[in-house]
C-alpha cells in the first residue's frame, strides 16, 4: 500500500499548480480566473469552437460556460461569428487582445511549470508526463480530442 493516497497527491498537485498560476496571473496584473483561462485555451487551440463543444470538452455545464463566454465577449477577448453549419450556434475566435492575453498566459504557465519542476531532471519530467498521460488515457480513452500537451513545460 502506498504511504500517501493517489487521490491526495493528485489533489495536492492540482491545487499547487492552480494556486501558482493564479498567483503568477495576479502578480502580472492579469485579472482572469482559471476557468476563463481554460476556456480561452480551448478557443485558441480549436478554431471554430462552439459553446457546446467547449462545455463538452471541459465536462462543464453549458450555462456555466455561457457565463464565462459572455464575460470574455464583454472584455473583447473573443468574438463570435455565425456557424454556417448550424444556425443555432456560433464559432468562437480570439480577438487580437485575446491572442495577446494567451501569449501572456502561456508564459505564466511556462514559469509555473518551471517552478514546479525545479530540481527535477528532464528524464524525471518526461517520465512524470508519460505516467500522468497514461493514467488520464486509462480513465478516458475517448479523450483523444483533448490532445494534452506532452512537452516538459507545456
Amino acid at each position: 500500500m502506498l504511504p500517501q493516497s493517489l487521490s491526495d497527491s493528485l489533489h495536492r498537485f492540482t491545487h499547487a499548480y492552480r494556486a501558482g498560476l493564479r498567483t503568477a496571473a495576479r502578480e502580472a496584473d492579469i485579472p482572469v480566473a482559471v476557468t476563463h483561462i481554460r476556456v480561452m485555451k480551448a478557443i485558441c487551440h480549436r478554431p471554430q469552437s462552439t459553446a457546446h463543444s467547449i462545455a463538452k470538452r471541459m465536462s462543464r455545464d453549458k450555462a456555466q460556460i455561457a457565463r464565462v463566454l459572455n464575460e470574455l465577449l464583454d472584455a473583447e477577448l473573443i468574438v463570435k461569428t455565425p456557424n454556417p453549419e448550424d444556425r443555432r450556434s456560433h464559432w468562437l475566435t480570439p480577438t487580437p487582445a485575446g491572442e495577446r492575453l494567451m501569449m501572456q498566459i502561456r508564459e505564466l504557465e511556462r514559469q509555473t511549470a518551471e517552478r514546479m519542476t525545479a530540481g527535477l531532471s528532464e528524464a524525471d519530467i518526461a517520465r512524470f508526463l508519460q505516467l500522468i498521460n497514461h493514467m488520464s488515457d486509462n480513465m478516458a480513452p475517448d479523450m483523444a480530442h483533448h490532445e494534452p500537451q506532452r512537452g516538459p513545460h507545456a
